[in-house]
């Protein structure tokens, strides 16, 4: 997988593998959320993924992939930093916030934030015609937003909150994105630090968590909770994985914006999974983000 990977850089086909690699993290991206944001306390369901994923990277890491190098150990101080910061505020944002209103508003300032990010770090630039895609896709973002907001039932006592914390959680959206970039491009072996990326992202929730857990006067079936977390662990390894590959193959502001037409497969997820209405009105906004994506790949 490693010589793959190598052996694409800098060739005619790493762009495409690089947006087919950001479409597939945004499917997962999605659905790793609604498992998040799904029948049990988010809280309880990120630790349990994090555990997962921690348990499927560790003897990887250990037994079978090159250990990074020496230079890389500084690097996933920043990893755990800025990972643990973003997932506990996507929990915080999702205990207050309806899923269909919280998360496309994380998936849309996030986008925002990174490009700039690609600008100072990678002096990436976009060309007029992706800036134009760029406003059709954040419009469509933030239109599905708005529309699940007006018609949202449940929650609105503690949605501005929950709309504040999505902001900052797309704040660390954009900052580990570019950060992961920047340090995967760095390491002589992007799956080895894909792995480790696994092993450290994982050590911080767990422990919280179980003390959470284990403070619950009804405390939830732990079979199902843990089968959820092992089911969350792939996905979150393949999403995570993915973006990264991604963000080393091709542009980081690039693969940012593919990423984020996750919101329409939040919605569908929202919508079949959930239970939570899509109508004519939702369908056009999410055909307006995949929209804005295509005119941001092809405006290149």
């Amino acid at each position: 997988m490693t010589e793959l990977i190598l052996s694409l850089e800098g060739t005619e086909y790493a762009p495409l593998v690089a947006s087919c690699l950001a479409i597939l993290a945004a499917i997962l991206h999605a659905s790793l959320s609604a498992l998040q944001k799904g029948r049990h306390d988010p809280w309880l369901a990120r630790g349990a993924i994090d555990f997962s994923y921690f348990m499927i990277a560790l003897p990887l890491a250990l037994f079978v992939l090159p250990w990074p190098e020496p230079e890389l150990w500084p690097l996933f101080i920043g990893v755990f930093v800025i990972h643990t910061g973003y997932k506990l505020l996507q929990a915080m944002a999702f205990v207050r916030g309806n899923y269909t209103v919280v998360y496309p508003v994380i998936r849309g300032s996030g986008p925002i934030f990174a490009i700039l990010a690609a600008y100072l770090v990678f002096d990436e630039r976009f060309t007029h015609t992706q800036w134009i895609g760029v406003g059709v896709l954040l419009g469509g973002i933030f239109g599905l937003a708005l529309y699940n907001f007006k018609y949202l039932e449940k929650t609105r006592d503690t949605l501005p909150l929950a709309l504040f914390l999505a902001v900052c959680t797309g704040v660390f959206v954009a900052l580990y994105t570019a950060y992961d970039a920047w340090a995967i491009r760095i390491a002589q072996n992007p799956i080895s630090f894909v792995v480790w990326f696994f092993v450290v992202d994982g050590i911080a929730l767990p422990p919280f968590v179980l003390r959470r857990y284990l403070k619950m006067a009804n405390r939830p079936a732990l079979a199902p909770l843990m089968l959820k977390g092992a089911f969350g662990g792939v996905i979150a390894f393949m999403s995570f994985g993915s973006i990264m590959l991604a963000t080393r193959l091709d542009k980081v502001g690039e693969a940012a914006i593919l990423r984020e037409t996750s919101t329409v497969f939040a919605a569908l997820i929202g919508w079949y999974f959930l239970k939570e209405p899509v109508g004519p009105f939702r369908s056009a906004l999410m055909a307006v983000i995949a929209l804005g994506a295509v005119i941001v790949e092809f405006g290149a």
